[in-house]
């Protein structure tokens, strides 16, 4: 045993001894945190180095009340680990520190940690007004029992082609307020939580570190017998995305391997796919 753990064995011991501590923790105490077990939603936030962005909207995203919060901080810079470790204080709000790990990895573990019905994948650019983008999802989601996924960012076709400029989604098929589309893309992108546990499980970490897991979760909702779902959530940009700061070589790179992943696993299943969408959207006529 070093001699920092002898230290502080003998340490604890003399305060068992002493009573200081004792009587420290109680059920009311707990109590009075307002913990909520099962949360109408939980949003998960991705943060490499923007605690400033997340700290932004946390206020907005408290609105909603029937909330849990979960933040994923990449844990490259120990002042933003910090600054969110500060402000994260309520009972249903979280801190996870990955180790750059990318949201290939980090989502599909933050998902396995939330409770809410709704989880709502945010990235640490993300802004927006109000609540109004969480109450429009969550009514959607009631509408749509057999939808799994819902974006609020484009929704788009997925590129079937064995293209070596495999390109970030095929044409948007976004129409009106709301529609059943293809894929959709991060962020916001909503889980339907039961519906990912049963019959999804798990984000594909053959797509790891990133890039195209989200169009080839949607491809797998299809298949599933699942709906995909878009609406427009209003959400802005508050600052550069990370992909494009920290990650601009290493993006084309992903682009390159993911998607020949993406269509060597999905060419043969593109008419199924199609036809799915098709009766969708016939469905809402």
């Amino acid at each position: 045993m070093n001699i920092s753990l002898s230290f502080e064995r003998l340490r604890l011991a003399l305060q068992k001894r002493s009573g200081v501590t004792k009587n420290k923790k109680n059920y009311a105490a707990w109590a009075a945190k307002g913990h909520i077990k099962q949360p109408a939603v939980s949003v998960i936030i991705q943060s490499h180095n923007k605690s400033a962005q997340v700290l932004h909207v946390l206020p907005k995203l408290r609105m909603f009340g029937d909330v849990e919060i979960i933040v994923i901080d990449d844990g490259s810079d120990l002042r933003h680990t910090q600054a969110l470790t500060k402000s994260l204080t309520g009972a249903n709000e979280f801190l996870l520190r990955a180790n750059d790990l990318y949201e290939n990895i980090t989502y599909d573990k933050s998902i396995r940690l939330a409770n809410g019905k709704y989880i709502a994948l945010l990235q640490d650019d993300d802004d927006f007004d109000g609540i109004r983008w969480m109450e429009r999802a969550v009514s959607l989601f009631e509408s749509h029992p057999r939808m799994a996924i819902l974006g609020g960012k484009d929704g788009l076709s997925i590129r079937f082609e064995d293209d070596a400029q495999w390109a970030h989604g095929g044409e948007k098929q976004q129409q009106g307020s709301f529609c059943f589309v293809q894929a959709v893309n991060r962020a916001p992108m909503w889980i339907n939580r039961e519906l990912f546990v049963a019959h999804l499980r798990h984000i594909d970490y053959r797509f790891a570190p990133f890039q195209f897991d989200d169009y080839e979760l949607c491809a797998r909702a299809w298949l599933c017998g699942l709906q995909v779902g878009w609406y427009d959530a209003g959400f802005r940009s508050l600052s550069v995305g990370g992909m494009r700061l920290w990650n601009n070589a290493f993006t084309k790179e992903q682009s390159l391997k993911n998607g020949k992943l993406l269509y060597s696993l999905y060419r043969e299943h593109k008419e199924r796919i199609d036809q799915l969408l098709s009766d969708a959207l016939s469905s809402l006529a």
